[in-house]
């Protein structure tokens, strides 16, 4: 192999290059995770007692070399258990951005089950959504792509009822046991009510954003759906996609960003289409 220059004794080639720069994104990324929150604090707990360890081995001290020995070699399981709600957001986001999640991938194959985006209908969350806000009354609406939110939709109640405009105002009336939480819509059903999501623990969230828009960022972190957002402070509407918030929408822009976020059609041919 050709090397492509030298540091001491060490011969550096491509293969060493693509190496280092592969480990410093894994490394970016582990950061990203765990900054913020009391994981990282953690992991340099962990760190400090793997470098005492060191020290005491190479020091001689016997003792101490045993007891931090047995704590090191149960480490590998206990990083598990201590960073596992870390580890599965690291997953979900590694399988978030493979090929694999791309729903376009096996769409041409038969045993590919796929819906038919047409059955859903987006004027009963658009009426919904106006009501709602017209009434400062909350809202969090989730609607599911090409993950089925099984895990999510398992911590609410099941609904499995047909979309309409009247139901949703009703779950989310403020005296309704439904309310608290978010709904999740599954091809042209409300699949489950009051469900619970996960929140971002990202600092960049403005403090003007509550717990909805925290539930609805943390979501379209790590998969693919897009959440309609009504604040009860306010009565904003808003749409959450990959962790970014569309904040303020008119009725006109929450169909537009609806149509292009679901159905991919382009904003100038939904004004057209309405125009007509």
């Amino acid at each position: 192999m050709t090397y492509l220059f030298s540091i001491g004794f060490l011969e550096v080639n491509w293969l060493d290059i693509i190496d280092v720069l592969l480990v410093t994104v894994l490394l970016y990324q582990l950061y990203k995770l765990l900054t913020g929150s009391v994981a990282l604090k953690i992991f340099f707990g962990l760190l400090s007692i793997y470098l005492l360890y060191l020290i005491v081995r190479a020091a001689g001290m016997e003792l101490l070399t045993v007891i931090l020995g047995q704590f090191m070699g149960v480490g590998v399981l206990a990083a598990i258990i201590v960073f596992q709600p870390e580890i599965r957001r690291f997953l979900l986001m590694i399988g978030k951005t493979t090929a694999f999640n791309n729903e376009r991938l096996f769409k041409g194959f038969p045993w590919r089950r796929t819906e038919n985006p047409d059955k859903l209908s987006i004027t009963p969350f658009i009426e919904a959504a106006k009501s709602l806000a017209g009434k400062n009354t909350g809202a969090l609406i989730v609607f599911a792509r090409s993950s089925e939110l099984r895990y999510f939709a398992e911590s609410g109640d099941a609904i499995d009822a047909i979309v309409s405009k009247r139901l949703l105002i009703s779950i989310f009336n403020k005296n309704s046991p439904l309310h608290d939480g978010a709904v999740i819509i599954q091809g042209n059903r409300i699949k489950a009510a009051r469900c619970i999501l996960p929140v971002t623990e990202s600092n960049d969230v403005p403090a003007s954003m509550g717990l909805r828009h925290r539930a609805a960022i943390g979501l379209t972190e790590v998969t693919d759906s897009v959440v309609l957002v009504v604040s009860e402070e306010t009565g904003q509407i808003a749409l959450v996609r990959n962790g970014e918030v569309y904040r303020n929408l008119s009725a006109a822009d929450l169909r537009s960003k609806l149509n292009h976020f679901l159905f991919d059609i382009e904003p100038k041919v939904v004004e057209k289409v309405a125009a007509a």
